[in-house]
């Protein structure tokens, strides 16, 4: 069998937004944040820009997992074919030699199949909480930069890096699940797993939390560094400031990852092991 596992690496995405143009849309939709609130609100007066705080901002960058997957399977199995006889007149066939009896119009040759089965498994899993969202899949295609030394070093001062909660064993270990499936063969020719990416990516968010002070609510409004789009965000990430990532860490499926991969997929073990390998 043979397997390969691509390069782990940590990707930082660039800003395309700027903290005065973010900040300035923020302000722009700081009612919609407010959702029925603010619906309600409309129908008997329009908030005023003074009704509003801004009391709270962050710039950070938030995880996604990249991972992709790839398994070919090149094997041979005995089958028997059912070939139709042209009439009822047809008694028996001889083919290359070999006659074969009719059976109710039919006749049954003993044959091998020479196969080919491949399989594929891409996922984008939010770092946060975990979801495969297509729509991260838009994000690899932007410009981004590697991460050779300490991440802390290459963002801006006072940018949070938002931990993943999703761990890259899980991940792969569901990924492989996918593609590794019961084979009937006779005789396996060839077995090749590659994970073509294990990749972390780090994409920049701006939160700007608005307090609305006649009504006692706050709300926060998100800015996408990459985007631009504005969404309403639903929590901030305060509690890492000025906390450093381990980088090791991330990237650690531990000893006992093989263990943790699909029961009785031999693939699956010994592509956690090739990955621990190049680990170390």
């Amino acid at each position: 069998m043979k397997i390969d596992v691509a390069k782990q690496r940590i990707l930082l995405l660039k800003d395309q937004v700027t903290l005065s143009v973010a900040e300035k849309k923020a302000w722009e939709k700081k009612s919609n944040a407010f959702d029925a609130l603010s619906k309600v609100t409309g129908f008997f007066s329009r908030p005023k820009d003074e009704d509003f705080e801004l009391t709270y901002s962050e710039h950070r960058y938030q995880p996604f997992w990249h991972v992709a997957a790839n398994a070919k399977y090149v094997y041979d199995r005995n089958a028997t074919y059912q070939v139709s006889v042209g009439g009822q007149e047809v008694k028996s066939v001889t083919v290359l030699g070999t006659d074969y009896q009719e059976t109710n119009g039919h006749i049954h040759m003993p044959v091998t199949e020479h196969c080919t089965q491949e399989e594929h498994e891409v996922v984008y899993i939010d770092g946060v909480n975990g979801k495969n969202l297509v729509e991260l899949a838009e994000y690899v295609k932007k410009p981004a930069d590697e991460v050779k030394g300490k991440i802390e070093n290459m963002v801006a001062k006072g940018s949070i890096l938002v931990p993943p909660q999703a761990r890259v064993s899980a991940i792969m270990r569901d990924a492989l699940a996918k593609m590794i499936k019961g084979i009937q063969a006779d005789t396996i020719l060839e077995e090749h797993v590659e994970v073509s990416a294990v990749d972390l990516y780090y994409r920049p968010v701006y939160a700007f939390q608005f307090h609305w002070k006649s009504k006692g609510k706050d709300a926060i409004v998100e800015i996408d560094g990459v985007t631009g789009n504005v969404t309403s965000g639903s929590r901030i990430f305060r509690e890492y400031l000025g906390k450093v990532l381990d980088t090791d860490f991330l990237f650690d499926i531990g000893a006992d990852a093989a263990g943790i991969f699909i029961p009785g997929g031999s693939i699956a073990v010994k592509a956690a092991r090739k990955y621990i390998v190049s680990k170390k």
